[in-house]
């Protein structure tokens, strides 16, 4: 039974880490002392000058554990060889949350992201999100970007301000949140964004950048709602489209 508990309270622990890399991106990140971190890692064929020794001096100024690598085995911990520059972090992100965390809220607004593959786009949908008056971001792990450098640096510092709950997909989150009224957003609904009266529970989801939200995710929606475009325009970029939900009265 006690190792039983410990085994969850690790799994736990380990799906709140967050790997980033790039020696620019574990600069900054040591720099805030706001950001909680497990480890750090570098490859051994790194020289200790330039960025490395900055970076090797803030570790110890905080007490981070340092761990060194082959470069094949950091590779494998950054998932990016060609841009991990020798250089990656585990952040313990106390905002990256599994998604059942969300039965445990009374009320909420969320906005829950289908196939979006963009980095920018989804640093761009949590910015807006953390700027209005969105409760959370789910975010699937399976056919969606995933949160590296490029989304840190679309969300301008925000990433860690704003819930980001993570599944393995919308069809399996989305039929548990039987409480709340789900809107797809797509161009053909016939009704309008600002005409829906919300409920204390509404998720939105919005689909992929070319093919808007899937087949199988539209028909687990209780509802699909559009934006109206004005001469012409067929639609809007899928972080533009978040920041209007965002803002929305």
């Amino acid at each position: 039974m006690k190792d039983s508990q410990e085994y969850k309270e690790k799994k736990a622990f380990f799906e709140k880490i967050i790997t980033l890399y790039g020696r620019n991106v574990v600069v900054e990140i040591l720099q805030d002392s706001s950001i909680e971190i497990h480890k750090l890692h570098l490859a051994d064929s790194n020289k200790p000058d330039g960025a490395i020794k900055k970076i090797l001096l803030l570790a110890k100024e905080r007490g981070i554990e340092i761990v060194k690598h082959n470069k094949a085995a950091l590779s494998r911990i950054s998932k990016n060889a060609k841009q991990d520059q020798g250089v990656a972090i585990d952040i313990v992100s106390k905002t990256y949350l599994h998604v059942n965390k969300i039965k445990e809220l009374q009320q909420y607004r969320l906005i829950a992201l289908d196939g979006i593959q963009n980095p920018q786009n989804l640093g761009m949908i949590i910015r807006s999100c953390a700027a209005g008056n969105i409760d959370g971001v789910i975010l699937p792990k399976r056919n969606s970007a995933k949160i590296s450098p490029l989304v840190v640096k679309a969300s301008a510092g925000t990433l860690f301000k704003l819930p980001v709950y993570f599944c393995n997909t919308l069809e399996e989150i989305l039929p548990q949140l039987q409480e709340a009224k789900i809107y797809s957003l797509s161009s053909h609904a016939k009704t309008a964004l600002n005409d829906i009266r919300e409920e204390k529970k509404t998720v939105y989801v919005l689909g992929n950048e070319n093919e808007g939200v899937s087949d199988t995710v539209e028909k687990l929606c209780n509802d699909s709602v559009s934006i109206p475009m004005n001469r012409g325009v067929e639609s809007l970029n899928v972080a533009v489209t978040a920041s209007l939900i965002a803002f929305k009265a």
